[in-house]
């Protein structure tokens, strides 16, 4: 009788283990095609999935676009308090500390990395090429070497591109300025997303008879000085979507206006600290759409086979102080389609 009951305790214990085995999918789970796909998803709905947000550095841009990130999952059924748990992390405009987040991601063992600009993901892929990775504010996934292919990346990385049109943007400030001969482009040499943007704009003026001239920095502090030296030699200055000059937006509408030179911005934070004008994207629009792809992961997902996208929708916004700062007229039906603000005016 002992042993009966020996062996009848062994089976039911086996069940067991049999049975919780089955309610939840490994994250590297064979699907039906054989293929193999990353995967934080667990079918017993108590689980609660860390996701491990690194952001290169703190400006409007970049911050709206985490928010939009939270709202994007949180529409998805996926909310902070109930079944995820966000570790968010800065870089601080600082490439090497990117590669330490990422380090310590990895071995904290998040389920998912949410990497906001180009250094971050790049770092986030070097450290990882398991745990999934959703991007945004992102110019160039292909030129970072984070994917293979804009349809599918080919490896454990999705997200949403910021990259706009250069020609828009440049037809946007020739009709708001006309007669310009030569424009500047201040960004930061250190950023492929700025150095792609810089050698499209050189592409885009050939047929406009504009002369670029760069302003490149390595950092911050380098914007006073090797910004004021060109400014008596530009018409007008171009500004990308650069996290490092982004940081400084207050300073360099400051140096332009005091010097009547109106600045085009890639997008629009730049335009509220004294750019004139800016045609580009909406970045909590942008973040919340890598939400969806995250929520996409998180059900399972695998990230090389969600597409990276851009938004096609641009809006138009225009500084209306700046533009009376420096007696420049709004065409009307521009002036009609266009968000309108004001600020970066002394």
């Amino acid at each position: 009788m002992v042993g009966k009951k020996k062996i009848a305790v062994i089976l039911s214990g086996l069940l067991m283990i049999t049975g919780l085995m089955s309610c939840s999918k490994t994250v590297n789970e064979k699907s039906e095609e054989g293929n193999e796909k990353t995967s934080v998803v667990d079918e017993n709905n108590g689980d609660v999935y860390t996701i491990g947000i690194s952001q290169f550095i703190q400006h409007d841009a970049l911050d709206s676009a985490r928010e939009g990130f939270i709202e994007g999952l949180k529409e998805k059924g996926f909310e902070e308090g109930k079944n995820i748990k966000f570790d968010y992390k800065n870089a601080q405009g600082d490439v090497s500390i990117a590669k330490t987040i990422s380090d310590q991601f990895v071995t904290s063992k998040v389920d998912m990395i949410f990497a906001i600009a180009t250094p971050n993901v790049q770092a986030a892929y070097n450290s990882t090429k398991d745990i999934p990775i959703v991007f945004t504010a992102v110019t160039d996934p292909v030129e970072a070497e984070v994917a293979k292919g804009w349809e599918s990346s080919e490896t454990n990385v999705t997200g949403t591109s910021d990259m706009v049109s250069i020609d828009n943007q440049l037809d946007l400030l020739s009709s708001l300025v006309p007669d310009i001969k030569t424009l500047g482009v201040i960004y930061c040499s250190s950023e492929v997303n700025s150095v792609i943007q810089v050698n499209s704009l050189k592409d885009a003026v050939k047929d406009r008879d504009i002369e670029i001239k760069e302003v490149s920095v390595t950092n911050v502090s380098e914007i006073n000085q090797n910004l004021s030296s060109v400014l008596g030699s530009i018409d007008a200055l171009y500004v990308p979507t650069d996290n490092t000059i982004a940081s400084a937006y207050d300073l360099v509408g400051n140096l332009c206006i005091n010097k009547n030179i109106p600045i085009l911005c890639a997008e629009e934070a730049g335009v509220s600290k004294g750019g004139l004008c800016s045609i580009g994207i909406d970045y909590f629009k942008l973040g919340k759409e890598a939400g969806y792809k995250a929520a996409e992961v998180l059900q399972g997902t695998n990230p090389s086979d969600i597409a990276i996208t851009t938004m096609a929708d641009m809006d138009i916004t225009i500084n209306t102080a700046v533009a009376e700062k420096l007696n420049i007229t709004i065409p009307e039906d521009t002036l009609e389609k266009a968000n309108k603000v004001t600020g970066g005016v002394n």
